[in-house]
């Protein structure tokens, strides 16, 4: 691809306003291969020759050699990087070797899964395997075919989900490959964080177990993007001891990364053009060059509406291409998504607009562009994001657009942070009490729970046993604990990839038919009355949301707008776990309460982000506890404050806004993955307080991370509300776009010197 000619077409487009804030020209990188410590098998080595998958890179020799000597491997490179032969060879080599021996593959969704079944039988079928020896087995399966994958399968491929319900649960069914169990594969495992993560782990606890039961303890390999913390991450998801692998050997094209920031659209410099609409003109501008793109969104809601604006430009243009873009994100049915993967890696559609869904290993072959609609939230997803073109020795280029949030500015005027940044650290967290418990009740299902365990499921293990025995939740019996009678299949009722419980169904009115199913915890913010709903670039209106029965009805509309929910959130701090000494203030961890509330929305118009109108909202609030650190307001602080006709309020609101905004800098999470609170004068410290919380009951590190590295948190949050360019506050720097208190009041030059007391400083002291 020529990508200084298409920039220099972009330029010169009635649109561009100087959006381009940084160009990084990344370089070609050719192979570093590496040797094995001994030869393949003959018939596993004529497969790879024949493939055109020898010689090996160095990261694959070495992860091969470590597994070959029997140890636990993460490895941990780029995306395209060829990481799948890193635990295919030691698996297909076993099989040839070891005829009873038999490979657990798991991936984080079925799209994953039914595309790594496909390599698998193109490359390897029937030289190495027969077509049944490797099978899916998931939630779309046929009963008829079940019977023969358990009987036949040498290789299964599966998510999660299934292991956790439909395997483990079931593991008498399951005895042939448990049995025979050589290998756990783990791919994508930088998926694995937060709840899902802190879920997964514990769901490969049981497996060990089961396994060690059937006489079997698996070697496990991991594959995952670059992160700060692959081998930690690696062993709190297992509970074992791993050999990291991340001297990355592949090849890599050029790439121009271009940093993109809509331009300001006021005088007070505090609203800027929406990044939906900066995105719509990229990608219609390369798909109208038919150059093949990929563009991310942040969301389902976002994803659908970046595809309906781009629709109705490419329209205007040629309505065959409108026809060559597709939306792709989770809630389609399978046959549907397998469709659009197929259209786009054979050529037929030029553009897709997607969730995080295409983020990860789906085969979508060569594209020469992406648009990242906003910073992703980490380091690596920007990198796997962006890494999804140019995976040949072709240039390429990836935009990213600035959003209005402080994350994304910071980046935009600190470009040589983000090129020259670590990632950041993958954080889950099995002990949380919520979860714990959950999965403590599945493997007493499968086999009464011992104190031996503990090797297993850790020191928590027993005190929440003790819990839940006292909730008859368990029962002991002996020196054992049980399922008590009458309490049938536990995992049913657990969503792994959620604290909260069962699914929100969503039916169409007009039809009576289900359009899809989102997460409980997602109801409020996403079916509540009132709310716009997208699904497959089509608009509903929500007229109902039924919160016992965990339905809610849509009807189609035509609208103009989007909506967004306010929230309120208030907090009692139940036990200090620690506490430190940084600069001035004494910065504390500990367990809280929160009560938090969807109390309204707003109605915005699409493109302008215009506030049309507010409505109240009646839900119930969602109590739970969880891990919060807080930190005390300098006395220097309160009284420069005073001096500067400053609103001391309105300045702790605005650090708190601006820090939640930055702590994903630091750890793997999203913005929603966080809370707040701010009060001058706090109940349980009598003092001005400034809280951040995990959003998740029980906790799942964020929390931690942000205590552990408040020093440089405050300086991140320094930087970005000091140099952003507003005069009062602005959504990119203090302003939140879920404050239930309308952010009021927000004083940015009291932020401002807050934060220059707690790092130490005089004013304006770089």
């Amino acid at each position: 691809m020529d990508t200084a000619g298409f920039l220099h077409h972009l330029t010169a487009q009635p649109e561009y306003s100087d959006q381009i804030a940084h160009i990084e020209h990344i370089p070609p990188r050719s192979a570093d291969f590496g040797e094995l410590e001994r030869p393949l098998a003959r018939k596993l080595q004529q497969c790879l020759d024949d493939n055109a998958l020898w010689p090996l890179y160095g990261h694959q020799a070495t992860a091969v050699n470590a597994a070959r000597n029997g140890g636990n491997v993460m490895v941990a490179t780029s995306s395209a990087s060829g990481k799948s032969l890193c635990y295919n060879i030691p698996v297909l080599e076993a099989l040839l070797t070891e005829k009873s021996s038999r490979a657990l593959y798991l991936f984080p969704t079925k799209a994953l899964a039914q595309d790594q079944l496909l390599r698998m039988r193109e490359q390897f079928c029937p030289d190495i395997l027969e077509s049944d020896e490797c099978a899916t087995f998931d939630g779309d399966t046929p009963q008829n075919e079940r019977f023969d994958i358990k009987k036949n399968a040498r290789i299964l491929i599966t998510n999660p989900d299934m292991l956790h319900l439909g395997i483990l649960p079931n593991h008498q069914s399951w005895a042939r490959l448990l049995r025979r169990l050589r290998y756990v594969i783990v791919d994508e495992a930088h998926m694995y964080r937060g709840v899902f993560g802190s879920h997964v782990a514990l769901v490969l606890r049981r497996l060990r177990r089961l396994c060690e039961i059937y006489g079997t303890r698996p070697q496990f390999i991991c594959c995952s993007a670059t992160i700060a913390n692959p081998g930690e991450h690696a062993e709190k998801l297992t509970g074992l001891p791993f050999t990291v692998v991340s001297n990355d050997g592949s090849p890599h094209g050029g790439k121009d990364f271009v940093f993109w920031n809509p331009p300001l659209v006021d005088d007070k410099k505090e609203s800027r053009r929406s990044a939906n609409g900066e995105a719509t003109f990229i990608f219609t501008e390369l798909v109208e060059k038919e150059i093949r793109t990929l563009t991310f969104a942040r969301t389902r809601r976002l994803t659908e509406l970046i595809y309906n604006y781009s629709r109705q430009r490419l329209a205007k243009i040629d309505h065959l291409l409108a026809n060559k873009i597709r939306p792709y994100r989770a809630g389609y049915l399978a046959q549907d998504r397998r469709k659009i993967e197929k259209e786009l890696f054979t050529g037929k559609l030029i553009g897709v607009v997607a969730t995080n869904a295409l983020e990860v290993g789906i085969d979508i072959g060569d594209l020469e562009a992406t648009v990242l609609t906003g910073y992703p939230g980490s380091v690596s997803s920007t990198w796997q994001q962006a890494g999804r073109s140019g995976r040949s020795n072709q240039k390429a280029i990836s935009f990213l657009i600035g959003t209005d949030n402080p994350l994304d500015q910071y980046f935009m005027r600190h470009p040589e942070n983000f090129f020259a940044r670590n990632f950041e650290n993958a954080l889950i967290n099995p002990a949380n009490h919520y979860i714990l418990q959950a999965h403590l009740a599945c493997a007493s299902w499968e086999k009464p729970l011992s104190e031996r365990d503990t090797v297993y499921f850790g020191t928590s293990m027993l005190p929440e046993i003790q819990a839940m025995t006292q909730q008859n939740q368990l029962k002991q019996r002996g020196s054992l604990w049980y399922i008590p009678s009458g309490i049938a299949y536990p995992a049913q009722a657990i969503n792994i990839r959620s604290t909260s419980g069962q699914n929100y169904s969503i039916i169409d009115t007009s039809t009576d038919q289900p359009l899809e199913t989102i997460e409980s915890s997602q109801a409020f913010f996403m079916v509540h009355t009132g709310a716009i709903f997208l699904h497959q670039g089509d608009t509903y209106l929500v007229t109902k949301l039924d919160i016992a029965g965990r339905t809610a009805y849509v009807e189609p509309a035509e609208v103009n707008y989007y909506t967004r929910v306010t929230e309120l959130s208030d907090l009692k701090i139940i036990k200090e776990q620690q506490r430190q000494k940084s600069g001035p203030a004494t910065v504390c961890l500990g367990e809280v309460e929160v009560n938090n509330s969807v109390i309204g929305y707003r109605r915005k118009a699409q493109l302008t982000e215009e506030i049309l109108g507010e409505e109240p909202l009646d839900l119930p609030p969602q109590v739970f506890n969880t891990i919060s650190l807080w930190f005390d307001l300098p006395a220097t602080a309160i009284t420069r404050i005073a001096e500067a006709g400053a609103d001391f309020f309105g300045g702790i609101h605005a650090v708190e806004h601006a820090a939640i905004g930055i702590l994903p800098l630091f750890a793997l999470c999203d913005r929603n993955d966080i809370g707040g609170v701010s009060t001058p004068f706090h109940v349980d410290t009598a003092k001005g307080q400034i809280f951040i919380y995990d959003a998740h009951p029980g906790g799942i590190g964020i929390a931690e991370k942000g205590y552990e590295l408040i020093k440089d948190l405050w300086e991140a949050t320094y930087h970005s509300i000091l140099e952003c360019p507003c005069q009062e506050g602005c959504p990119s720097c203090i302003q939140s776009p879920k404050c239930g208190n309308n952010n009021e009041p927000l004083d940015k030059k009291a932020a401002v010197i807050i934060l220059e007391e707690l790092l130490g400083r005089g004013p304006h002291q770089a």
